[in-house]
């Protein structure tokens, strides 16, 4: 039996299975239960869970006999009260920002699978949350700056003179980074980037946006671990601060990106930097929530600093809740869906992946990233 609770996070709109993946996975042979209120706020009524297959009630009905549990956020423990001994919840944790709930998981018997700890692998690409959440995340970054822009994006050419079209300057060029440049690019922006990662040059020009790199000093390669940056050289990341200076000073839109596993977000912009910047540009740091990558930054609030406005959302993805719950339900029923076994009609997890998500299990703390 798989449950489906809603989101008590005041900021979060997303929901872990809509309809559509509640269908297929009635289909595979789950009985599907899901907490009453969960989709409103992603548009989803509790008639359309029921036209799906699934069973609704209230919290402790849904939670009741679970073997497993999905959720956007790790649930409370609370909230799992007659789940079965050893249950699994599916979700994504943070677990090194969540230390607390990762233990009290442990203490409390239930097995927590990180959703947002899977591996970058060829064949768990579809399961991968961070992506499909990110993706979304670089695209509404874009959107909210032109919104906060008090200029034209694209180059116009009126009876009246012509607009110059908008510079935007993306730093990080992961998932949300090459979903940035696109948007701003169909937005009619003149759009540059920068990545720590050399590797990602070709995809920048791929997308038509104009590589910034530091060409004096060697970067990384290719990939960092699972797939992200690592840290840099005192030595490189000098010379980079000194590139983007020059570059940043006539740049209409910023876009930062950065975020580096397990540690708070590397500082990219600072105020002087702000200051070089024309009044009325626009900052999105997509990384407010782990620190920032600019100075002054706050989650959730448009600050203003030098005539030049800097926003961040806490949770980006969230500012979009249908489509984010979309792509994040399909995330689940991929994953439970490869592990499906119809014999047993449970999900048996493999050693790869499962060990690679799971956090806790027989009342301790036993992922290696988390105890290294």
């Amino acid at each position: 039996m798989i449950a489906v609770v809603a989101e008590r996070a005041q900021d979060e709109t997303r929901v872990a299975a809509t309809p559509e993946t509640v269908k297929k996975l009635t289909k595979l042979g789950a009985r599907m239960r899901v907490e009453s209120g969960a989709g409103v706020r992603a548009s989803i009524s509790d008639a359309d869970y029921a036209a799906a297959g699934a069973e609704v009630g209230d919290l402790p009905s849904t939670v009741k006999d679970a073997d497993w549990v999905l959720g956007v956020r790790g649930p409370a423990v609370l909230d799992l009260a007659g789940a079965k001994q050893g249950a699994k919840v599916a979700a994504i944790f943070d677990p090194f920002r969540e230390k607390h709930t990762v233990e009290a998981y442990a203490k409390a018997g239930f097995e927590a699978l990180s959703m947002d700890f899977m591996p970058r692998i060829t064949r768990a690409q579809s399961m991968d949350v961070l992506s499909s959440q990110s993706n979304l995340a670089g695209y509404k970054a874009v959107l909210v700056a032109a919104n906060l822009y008090g200029r034209a994006f694209p180059m116009m050419m009126t009876a009246a003179g012509t607009i110059t079209a908008a510079k935007a300057f993306i730093m990080g060029v992961g998932v949300a980074g090459l979903q940035a440049i696109a948007t701003a690019r169909r937005l009619g922006a003149q759009v540059s980037a920068t990545d720590v990662r050399s590797a990602t040059k070709e995809q920048i020009q791929s997308l038509g946006a104009k590589p910034i790199f530091v060409e004096s000093v060697e970067g990384i390669e290719g990939e960092g671990s699972g797939g992200y940056a690592t840290e840099m050289s005192e030595e490189y990341q000098k010379a980079q601060a000194e590139l983007v200076s020059s570059h940043i000073a006539k740049q209409d839109i910023v876009i930062t990106t950065a975020l580096i596993p397990g540690r708070a977000a590397p500082r990219l912009i600072s105020d002087a930097q702000i200051a070089t910047m024309r009044a009325g540009s626009v900052i999105f740091d997509l990384a407010v929530a782990q620190g920032g990558n600019v100075e002054g930054s706050v989650p959730d609030q448009v600050v203003e600093k030098h005539g030049v406005k800097i926003v961040g959302y806490s949770n980006t993805p969230a500012h979009l809740p249908a489509d984010a719950s979309a792509l994040l339900a399909r995330n689940f029923f991929n994953f439970l869906s490869a592990f499906w076994d119809a014999d047993r009609n449970e999900v048996v997890l493999d050693e790869e992946i499962g060990d690679a998500i799971r956090l806790t299990q027989g009342g301790k703390v036993v992922n290696e990233r988390l105890l290294g």
